[in-house]
């Protein structure tokens, strides 16, 4: 949907009821001044709203709903059941969410609850339309968020079990049935009623996995339709359904969970200071926080990809984000990068967690926009430079569309089914549960570090669109660790390539069916002929391997296998990359061939930074950004995309603490001060530095 606010929202979560005082006025107006126009309110504190079963206290909220409105600051109000209070856990323990058979998750933190309990959804419909019944007419709220960043725990409630059983039975429609397709003659694991099957806890056969894993997400997809259809009953037409998505969440289909949505809205955290420093690379610190300027733009990505429109951020870092022990305030700059990053990728909306920092309880050193202080400080007086950013550009982003040079698939099938089977091990020889993410993340830093940009898609968007319009709009497709694939997600990439565009293979991609089965078939499955290539050999690799170029493709320094090694056999194909070594060096690691109209390049290793960025330079030659100077290098990106009128607006990016210089070929306007670049003027670009600019 459109939102029926012109312009960039931007704001913060805001918790009046956390002050030990009240303030509302002075941090509202504090809020205007900073240029902010939307706050969230209200979707954490279910036992202020019903300190007592049934008993309601709904007016505290009316001061900060009246205060926004007599400013100008749009609100979004959300639903309170992902943080339930104390007196519904001990009136109702049978609620408590198992994280194994028989183990209900403790009390005393949030999102403890089995969400598809019916004793839950009782009291969640309760206090949903008490709370929205309330303020959904109130002229601030433009839109509700439901719930708050679900699919935290898998649950194995003996209630959810049990449907889990149910949903198999009308899936497969007998036990003989479910006996073929998930191969359970293995270790003696044939059923012969479905009474017979056990309980996820101890399951070794990944296509149980598989199926459990899709099942948990579908739960999660119909509790926030199940909201978003309650919170319907009481919104207007210009007002909004969405959640807040994490999407390291287990317990989640992106694709699938936005589908009862009105718009996408997530929460991209980051790690700051040097792990936005291009010319580094930091490892990520915290399983949820990224680490990297590629990594950033690829959470944007990711959420422009769950329904491929424009999305809204809902939260994101202000100062230092993700506890007691870690205390990483960003350099100056770096928050109007981060914010101006995610508008160039599609973003509507920018809220930051939170508005001010708390002096209790678990999120104490989640720093917020006001320190513990209270006192409007550098990170304010930052922020308040964005809002007076983005007044300046005011509506002119509206109908603005991210460019892509190169589409990239992710599949949360195979993301579900590498965390089961991981393909590559840790550091210390444990599985790595993050083996897809590492195969997709390759890819994806790689289109960035070559100059260009990624659009991200599900596979079965990709199928939904077609291959002619896949490759018309897309040049470059990376279909990269697609494990768990269908015959005809499979086909859609052979027909890509012969409707004219560029098919890159990956790692793993085919190797999997539907079910995660290993085909029986000549990998890459129904691609090898089309590929002129084949491979029935495949090693982890403990050390990174050196490679050489036998087929034009500039190697940069850097250039290596990382991981894995693929033994490619080509049968017509041209190898292009080799592994240098005494084994390894029988087999190609990279090939490519003509197929049809188009190109199918396989790619049996996952590359490092520098050959992934080499790859996609060769495969993708002509990018957007070539327009606006053909000469870029890290530090320095470029993110573009069109506006509704034809005209294209480029954000320019120094991610570094020395100062650039950027020399435009074309003629532009700066978006925030409109002045006048004139082609071939430089452009100096001090450090964390960011610009805005719009293509006469």
């Amino acid at each position: 949907m459109q939102l029926a606010r012109s312009g960039i929202l931007f704001g913060a979560a805001y918790y009046a009821e956390y002050h030990q005082s009240d303030r509302v006025e002075l941090d509202l107006d504090l809020m205007k001044a900073a240029g902010f126009t939307v706050i969230r309110v209200g979707e954490s504190v279910w036992s202020t709203w019903e300190p007592r079963d049934g008993e309601f206290d709904l007016e505290w909220l009316q001061p900060v709903l009246d205060g926004a409105h007599a400013r100008g600051i749009a609100v979004v109000l959300g639903t309170p059941t992902y943080a339930i209070p104390p007196w519904l856990q001990s009136a109702y323990p049978e609620i408590a969410a198992e994280v194994g058979t028989g183990r209900p998750m403790p009390w005393g933190a949030r999102q403890e609850v089995d969400y598809s309990h019916p004793a839950f959804r009782f009291h969640a419909e309760r206090v949903i339309r008490a709370v929205v019944g309330r303020y959904a007419a109130h002229p601030a709220v433009i839109g509700f968020q439901v719930d708050n960043e679900p699919g935290m725990v898998l649950f194995h409630n003996r209630g959810t079990f049990r449907r889990f059983v149910r949903r198999l039975a009308a899936k497969y429609g007998d036990v003989d049935t479910i006996n073929r397709e998930w191969g359970l003659t293995y270790w003696s694991h044939r059923l012969s009623d479905w009474s017979d099957l056990w309980t996820p806890d101890g399951n070794s056969l990944p296509q149980y996995d598989l199926a459990w894993r899709r099942y948990q997400a579908e739960l999660t997809s119909e509790f926030i339709a199940w909201q978003a259809d309650i919170v319907r009953e009481y919104a207007t037409p210009e007002q909004f359904v969405t959640t807040c998505i994490a999407y390291p969440r287990p317990g989640l289909d992106d694709e699938k969970l936005v589908r009862s949505l009105d718009i996408t809205a997530g929460n991209p955290y980051y790690a700051m200071q040097d792990h936005l420093d291009a010319t580094k690379d930091l490892a990520p610190i915290t399983p949820w926080t990224t680490s990297g300027v590629a990594s950033l733009f690829r959470q944007a990505d990711r959420l422009f990809s769950s329904n491929q429109r424009r999305f809204l951020v809902t939260e994101t870092d202000a100062q230092s984000i993700g506890g007691s022990d870690f205390n990483m305030p960003p350099y100056p700059g770096q928050l109007t990068q981060a914010a101006f990053a995610f508008v160039s990728r599609g973003a509507a909306m920018i809220e930051y967690w939170h508005w001010h920092s708390l002096p209790y309880g678990t999120e104490t050193y989640w720093g917020g926009i006001l320190p513990h202080s209270l006192q409007p400080g550098r990170v304010y007086r930052e922020l308040a430079e964005v809002g007076a950013d983005l007044a300046a550009i005011g509506d002119l982003l509206d109908g603005y569309e991210p460019d892509a040079d190169v589409a990239i698939l992710w599949s949360n099938d195979s993301r579900f089914a590498m965390e089961f089977f991981p393909t590559f091990p840790t550091g210390t020889g444990e599985p790595d549960r993050s083996s897809y993410a590492r195969i997709f993340d390759a890819y994806h830093r790689g289109v960035i570090d070559s100059g260009a940009q990624a659009r991200v898609l599900h596979p079965d968007q990709a199928l939904s669109w077609g291959a002619r319009e896949l490759a018309a709009r897309f040049p470059v497709l990376v279909a990269a660790g697609l494990y768990v694939a269908t015959d005809d997600h499979l086909e859609l990439l052979r027909e890509y390539a012969a409707a004219g565009g560029h098919l890159i293979v990956g790692i793993r991609t085919g190797y999997g069916d539907e079910e995660a089965r290993a085909r029986v078939s000549v990998a890459p499955a129904l691609l090898a002929d089309a590929a002129g290539v084949s491979y029935e050999e495949f090693s982890n690799l403990q050390e990174t391997l050196p490679v050489s170029s036998e087929a034009g493709l500039t190697l940069s320094e850097g250039a290596t296998a990382t991981l894995w090694a693929d033994g490619l056999l080509p049968n017509g194909a041209d190898t292009v990359v080799r592994y240098e070594h005494p084994r390894f060096g029988d087999f190609a690691a990279v090939t490519s061939q003509e197929h049809g109209d188009g190109r199918i390049t396989v790619v049996g290793t996952v590359p490092s930074a520098a050959l992934a960025a080499d790859i996609l330079r060769w495969a993708a030659p002509t990018l957007h950004a070539d327009a606006i100077a053909t000469a870029r290098a890290l530090p320095v990106t470029v993110s573009s995309g069109s506006l509704p009128d034809g005209r294209r607006v480029w954000f320019l990016f120094n991610w570094s603490g020395e100062a650039q210089a950027f020399t435009p070929r074309i003629d532009l306007e700066d978006a925030v001060t409109t002045e006048q670049l004139t082609a071939g003027t430089e452009i100096s670009l001090p450090a964390w530095s960011t610009r805005c600019l719009v293509g006469k």
